[in-house]
């Protein structure tokens, strides 16, 4: 399949081999986002109107928060904190049913600009995947020679691959899939159980041999939520 701007991005994403690809794809869209936002985005006025309106869930309003530029930061939640005040808690008007500034709050507290975006950028990502492996051979085998897929995302592969390819292409897409996540589970119970035998006094002293399990709790956890 011939290269174009859409699929570089993606090979270069799975060149590494390293961890689940399609967090790095989300990693990327989450960290160029967040880049983004608080750089000089913060200014333009369709943005900010936008991230009045939507606001950030906590895992990106702490992203944000450890960015240099706090100030970026104030201002954004300024302007985002009297929308809601206003939405929420000001006087009501004639035209608004019982429950709308109820709604209003709940709409606030469901959204974030930045899931909006990263869910905007996966989904054209997603296309272009299933396009890639439907067509480019080399990006088959790239695909086959991942480290793992983690659990949500092997669930939404397999979802997607039924409406994305045929189902010959499907069925080893999906096969593919399962024996990278079920290769990694294995692997994965026999660290988390080699660090609980470990915790065993006749398995303690100088010499004990930890083997690949002390970072075992912490790739267990990532495989499970991908973060």
């Amino acid at each position: 399949m011939r290269e174009s701007i859409l699929t570089i991005p993606i090979n270069e994403i799975f060149e590494p081999k390293e961890e689940c690809p399609i967090c790095r794809m989300r990693n990327m869209l989450e960290s160029r986002c967040v880049e983004y936002i608080m750089g000089a985005a913060m200014m333009e006025p369709d943005v900010r109107i936008e991230t009045n309106d939507k606001g950030f869930c906590y895992t990106h309003f702490q992203q944000m928060r450890s960015c240099k530029n706090r100030l970026s930061l104030a201002l954004m939640l300024h302007t985002h904190l009297k929308k809601v005040n206003l939405d929420g808690f000001g006087k009501k008007s004639l035209f608004e049913g019982k429950n709308a500034k109820q709604r209003k709050i709940s709409k606030v507290n469901e959204s974030c600009f930045v899931c909006s975006k990263i869910d905007w950028g996966m989904e054209r990502f997603m296309v272009t995947l299933f396009e890639m492996y439907s067509k480019d051979k080399s990006f088959r085998e790239l695909f086959s020679q991942q480290e793992y897929i983690c659990l949500p995302h092997y669930e939404l592969l397999s979802e997607l691959s039924d409406e994305n390819l045929d189902k010959p292409t499907a069925k080893q897409f999906k096969a593919t899939c399962s024996e990278l996540t079920q290769k990694y589970i294995a692997s994965l119970c026999d660290d988390v159980g080699h660090y609980c035998d470990m915790y065993d006094y006749r398995n303690t002293g100088k010499n004990a041999d930890w083997g690949n399990s002390k970072d075992s709790i912490e790739r267990a956890i990532k495989f499970l939520t991908t973060r």
